[in-house]
């Protein structure tokens, strides 16, 4: 049965097509418009059950609403140990297709949406030659995604990079903010860099990712700082806090993987104090878990805060934990519930470590943090929801 197309065009104007669609199926067809829309009996109030988009060559091909989405994420493959691409591959809906970042794919592979996080570490490099190469590269992938209507989403992770890039690589993220269709903000705080649809997607809560690992019995009074060790994060400043007095019954261990020089600087600093630890190595998940659990009080003593997948971790298996104020923070801390997130003010000092020390005490066993709205599939949906946002906008001819 032959079906009416109908070009989305503003001026009114009906180009002739010299091959018609009907609704047995999908055929090419030439013609002038940017967007038409197969209408099968559909009012125009209705959401059509198709769009057709140009291809090279003035050529048309069909987009179902409903299709799988290939999106290609600017990280690396999960690699067995926790990381935020584990909540963008085992969330994905059954039609959103996950590939993986390569230069070769990013500028000659197939996909439909580029989502893009920390786009500076796209472009670092120790070589300059390679960090010329690696800025080519990005340019060329910005022509390509705005020829080929592929939509950028980009995941606005910090509010600026935690390491300062040069001035070219500053240009060049500006570069990518302006050519990005949708950001995506971990919490209601983050301003967009640039114009373009905005939407909040709480980072995922690790509950269920941990349940197959084996917890460790909370230890009253033992205090954990874990993950990257740089110099922000202030653990050197938080070993001196702690070894400031005399604190009975507590203990302070140190996990994660520093510079070398850190390395050195922070054994120098607890050797001889019988109560403070370090375990200076990245670890995997059964060993991250077992530590977390032991502590009563994760400490997070960085110099600022905007999100952090380290605080997640740790209210995922049900630990207090004391982090900087912000307003991220203080939002975290109205959804989760009282007692859970502690900030503190300005730099860290004794009061606020005793005081936090002692409002962990008062959780048991059982108590867990509120992180409803946080699971996977959640995240999944909403990502999914915005990928086909991105596209209407880019093929709709909107950007």
């Amino acid at each position: 049965m032959p079906t009416t197309m109908t070009p989305a065009r503003a001026d009114g104007v009906t180009p002739r097509l010299r091959i018609a669609v009907d609704a047995g199926g999908c055929r090419e067809c030439d013609g002038n418009a940017s967007l038409l829309v197969i209408r099968a009996g559909y009012g125009l109030a209705e959401e059509p059950p198709a769009v057709l988009h140009e291809t090279s060559g003035g050529r048309w091909a069909m987009v179902e609403n409903n299709a799988p989405i290939t999106v290609l994420h600017s990280l690396a493959p999960p690699d067995g140990t926790t990381r935020y691409v584990d909540q963008m591959t085992d969330g994905a809906p059954a039609d959103v297709r996950v590939r993986y970042f390569s230069w070769r794919v990013a500028l000659t592979g197939r996909y439909d949406v580029l989502h893009l996080h920390w786009p500076e570490f796209l472009v670092r490099a120790r070589r300059r030659r390679t960090r010329v190469a690696k800025r080519l590269a990005m340019r060329v992938l910005l022509w390509r995604t705005r020829w080929a209507r592929i939509p950028i989403v980009r995941t606005t992770h910090n509010v600026t990079p935690h390491e300062s890039g040069t001035a070219a690589e500053r240009r060049l993220v500006r570069a990518v903010d302006r050519a990005t269709t949708a950001f995506i903000h971990l919490n209601g705080t983050t301003a967009a860099p640039a114009p373009g649809l905005e939407t909040v997607i709480a980072h995922g809560h690790y509950r269920d990712r941990f349940a197959a690992h084996p917890r460790s019995d909370r230890v009253p009074g033992r205090i954990l700082y874990f993950g990257i060790i740089r110099p922000r994060k202030n653990v050197e400043h938080l070993i001196d806090v702690f070894l400031a007095r005399e604190r009975p019954g507590c203990r302070l261990r140190i996990v994660g993987s520093p510079t070398p020089e850190l390395a050195e600087r922070i054994a120098a600093r607890i050797a001889g104090h019988d109560d403070v630890s370090a375990r200076l190595a990245f670890v995997d998940d059964d060993e991250l878990v077992a530590e977390v659990t032991a502590a009563s009080l994760v400490v997070l003593p960085y110099s600022e805060m905007h999100n952090s997948g380290a605080a997640l971790v740790a209210l995922s298996l049900d630990r207090p934990v004391l982090v900087p104020r912000s307003p991220a923070n203080d939002e975290l801390a109205r959804e989760v519930g009282p007692g859970w997130v502690l900030p503190f003010d300005g730099t860290l000092d004794d009061a606020d470590l005793t005081a936090a020390l002692a409002a962990a005490g008062a959780f048991g066993d059982d108590d867990r943090p509120a992180l409803g709205g946080r699971d996977w599939d959640e995240v999944g949906r909403r990502h999914r929801d915005v990928y086909r946002a991105a596209l209407d906008r880019v093929r709709g001819g909107s950007r």
